[in-house]
C-alpha cells in the first residue's frame, strides 16, 4: 500500500467523526456488512469537508479537461460546492426530483451543449448512483468523461463506470482505509478480515451465468493494473500503474532523436497515446535545462512518467555521481531509470542513495532483445533475487518475459514491432500481442516503429490499441 500521511491523517478523522463505522450494518440492498460509511456527518465538521474537497481536486487533476462540476445529490452536493469555490470553477446540481413549477428542470446552472462535466462522489460501491447523475447530464447535452470519488469500495464500480464510458478517480480504497485503520489500532486483524473478505465476496461486477465478463476464479491469477497499484510501496509504480489504468495505455515510446526540438516535437504529438516516455540523454546533441523543464511539462499535461535509459552499470560509489551529477542530472527529472546488474546489488544501493527523498525508481535488465545478449539463465535469476531485496526501489524489469509473480514488479519489454523481424544491427522484434499475452509482459517499448512513421500519431495508436487489448485478452 502506498499512501502518504496526509491521508493517513484524513482516514483517523473520517473514522473519529464516524464517518466509516464498524460492526454489522444492514446496507440499502439488503446484505449484512461489516463497515457502514455515512459521509454526512462531515457537513458538521468544515475544517474536515476543506480537506475532503482538497483531496478530491487533487485527483480530479488525473481527469480530462472539463469545464463545470456536479456532486452527487445528496453527500457530494456540499462537498461539490466547496470544490467549486475554492477553485474557481462552475458547479451544477443535480436534482432528485424535477419541480412541479418554474422551469422544472433537472439540471441547474449554467452550461452549453457540449461542455465537459465532472461528477463528484462520496463513495462508490456498485457505480450505479455516478452513473444515474452522468445519464441525466447526457440528456441535457453535456458531456461526462470522468468521476472522481472520496472512498472506493473496490466492489466493482470502477469497472462498471469504465464499461459505460466513464473513467473513476479514488482518492481511497477500501483496502488502504482499513490497512490505515489497523495500523493505528482502530480496528483489529479480525475486522480487517472481515472487511476485505465481505469486499472480495460482494462485488457487484460477479459474471452471471452466461455472461461475457472476467470469471471470479480468473480474477486473482491476472489482477487489473488498478488492483496492482492498490498494492505498491514505491509512488512511482504505483502511479505508472494508475496512468496506465487511466489513459488505457501500457505503450512506452522511446524517442531516439538527437535534437531537443525533435524531441518535445514528437513527444507533443503521441503524449495522450503513452504511459512512459524513454529518452536517451547522452544522444542528444543539445540537451539542455530547457529541454528538461519542456518535458517535465509535456509529462504533466499528457500524464505520462518519463524513463531515461541511461543503463548504469558501474560500482555504487561510481553510479551515484552519474544519477545525479554532471551533465545531465538524472534524478532531478527522470521519475524513471535503469540498470545492469553486473557489479552487483552495490549498483543499486549507489543509484538509491543518489535518489535521496525523490520520488525515484530503478528497472533492472535482466533480458534483452538484441540477438546474441548474454542477459540469460543465470544472469536473469541474480538479478530477480536483486529486485526482490529492493523492492522499494527496484520496480521491475527489462526483459523479454514475465519473471516473477509478484504483483508490484512491472515488466518492460523492447523490441515490440507490429510485425515480427529483425534489423541490421541485430535488434529482434516481437509483436505487442506476443510480448503482452503471450510472454505475460506489461509494459511494451517501441520506438522506430512510431518515431519513423509518416504519421506518427495514428502509428502510436495503433501501438496502444494492440498492447491494450493483449493485456485486456491476458485478464479473461
Amino acid at each position: 500500500m502506498n499512501i502518504d500521511s496526509r491521508l493517513e491523517e484524513l482516514i483517523i478523522k473520517l473514522y473519529e467523526v464516524e464517518g466509516v463505522k464498524f460492526g454489522d450494518f444492514k446496507l440499502k440492498s439488503g446484505i449484512q456488512s461489516p463497515a457502514y460509511f455515512d459521509l454526512r456527518v462531515i457537513v458538521s465538521y468544515p475544517q474536515l469537508m476543506r480537506e475532503v474537497s482538497q483531496v478530491l481536486w487533487e485527483v480530479a487533476k488525473n481527469a480530462q479537461k472539463f469545464v463545470s462540476i456536479c456532486g452527487v445529490p445528496y453527500t457530494a452536493l456540499p462537498i461539490a460546492s466547496v470544490m467549486s469555490v475554492d477553485n474557481n470553477v462552475p458547479m451544477l446540481i443535480r436534482r432528485r426530483e424535477a419541480k412541479d413549477y418554474g422551469t422544472k428542470k433537472m439540471i441547474e446552472g449554467k452550461y452549453e451543449k457540449g461542455d465537459v462535466c465532472l461528477v463528484v462522489e462520496d463513495v462508490v460501491t456498485s457505480g450505479s448512483s455516478v452513473y444515474e447523475t452522468v445519464e441525466l447530464l447526457n440528456e441535457y447535452g453535456l458531456q461526462v468523461k470522468d468521476a472522481v470519488v472520496l472512498l472506493e469500495r473496490e466492489q466493482g464500480g470502477t469497472e462498471r463506470l469504465k464499461k459505460d464510458g466513464v473513467n473513476l478517480h479514488s482518492v481511497i480504497t477500501m483496502t488502504q482505509l482499513v490497512r490505515v485503520l489497523k495500523k493505528h489500532g482502530k480496528i483489529d486483524e479480525k475486522m480487517f478480515d472481515s472487511v476485505l473478505k465481505f469486499v472480495a465476496e460482494n462485488r457487484f461486477d460477479k459474471p452471471t451465468k452466461g455472461s461475457g465478463d472476467i470469471p471470479a476464479n480468473k480474477a486473482k491469477a491476472a489482477m487489473t493494473f488498478k488492483e496492482r497499484a492498490n498494492l505498491c510501496s514505491n509512488s512511482v509504480s504505483k502511479k505508472l500503474l494508475e496512468i496506465m489504468e487511466q489513459k488505457q495505455s501500457n505503450l512506452a515510446i522511446s524517442v531516439d532523436l538527437t535534437n531537443c526540438k525533435d524531441i518535445l516535437q514528437m513527444v507533443e504529438q503521441v503524449g495522450s497515446k503513452v504511459c512512459i516516455v524513454k529518452t536517451h540523454a547522452d544522444i542528444i546533441d543539445d540537451f539542455n535545462e530547457e529541454f528538461v523543464e519542456k518535458i517535465r511539462e509535456l509529462a504533466q499535461k499528457h500524464n505520462f512518467l518519463i524513463f531515461e535509459d541511461r543503463k548504469f552499470a558501474d560500482i555504487g560509489k561510481t553510479v551515484l555521481h552519474q544519477y545525479k551529477g554532471g551533465v545531465h542530472k538524472i534524478a532531478d527529472w527522470a521519475d524513471i531509470t535503469n540498470a545492469h546488474t553486473v557489479p552487483g546489488a552495490g549498483v543499486v544501493k549507489g543509484l538509491k542513495k543518489a535518489a535521496g527523498n525523490r520520488q525515484r525508481a530503478c528497472l533492472l535488465i535482466a533480458e534483452m532483445s538484441s540477438s546474441g545478449n548474454l542477459a540469460k539463465g543465470d544472469y536473469t535469476k541474480a538479478t530477480v533475487e536483486i529486485a526482490k531485496e529492493n523492492s522499494d526501489f527496484v520496480i521491475g524489469f527489462i526483459c523479454q518475459h514475465k519473471l516473477i509473480d509478484d504483483p508490484v514488479f512491472i515488466h518492460m519489454t523492447p523490441g515490440v514491432k507490429l510485425g515480427e523481424g529483425t534489423d541490421s544491427l541485430g535488434q529482434l522484434y516481437i509483436t505487442p500481442n506476443d510480448a503482452i499475452s503471450v510472454n505475460k509482459t506489461d509494459v511494451i517499448i517501441v520506438g522506430r516503429g512510431i518515431t519513423e512513421a509518416l504519421d506518427p500519431v495514428s502509428e502510436a495508436e495503433l501501438y496502444r490499441k494492440a498492447g491494450y487489448d493483449a493485456y485486456l485478452e491476458r485478464l479473461v
